[in-house]
């Protein structure tokens, strides 16, 4: 039985990559990351105004994280869709400005204390 692994290898130092780039870097092919795109919330490649995929190094290492649960560990896709939610809440720009409002105002509480 063939064991896939995830992306260990450095990523090229580039804004973009291309959905065969991506295709490449990963081993999935372009096919499963359209699918993925459909199945997957949190993983949404930008698009050009032509329509084309456009994935930043956060959407290849969210390929490479989903490839790793599906092949590797064996979760289905409802089971790798819930530990992605668990792992990483989704947090808006409102929520980090709070969070970080409230890391700055416990230093402050402590250097009172």
């Amino acid at each position: 039985m063939r064991t896939h692994t995830p992306c260990q290898n450095p990523l090229p130092d580039k804004l973009y990559f291309k959905i065969g780039e991506v295709s490449e870097i990963t081993g999935v092919p372009a096919y499963v990351l359209r699918f993925w795109e459909t199945e997957f919330n949190s993983f949404k490649p930008k698009r050009t105004s032509s329509g084309r995929r456009l994935y930043r190094k956060k959407d290849v290492e969210l390929v490479c994280r989903i490839k790793d649960l599906l092949y590797n560990k064996k979760y289905t896709i409802p089971g790798a869709r819930l530990h992605l939610k668990k792992k990483d809440p989704p947090r808006d720009n409102q929520s980090l400005a709070v969070s970080s409002l409230k890391e700055e105002l416990l230093k402050i509480r402590a250097l009172l204390d």
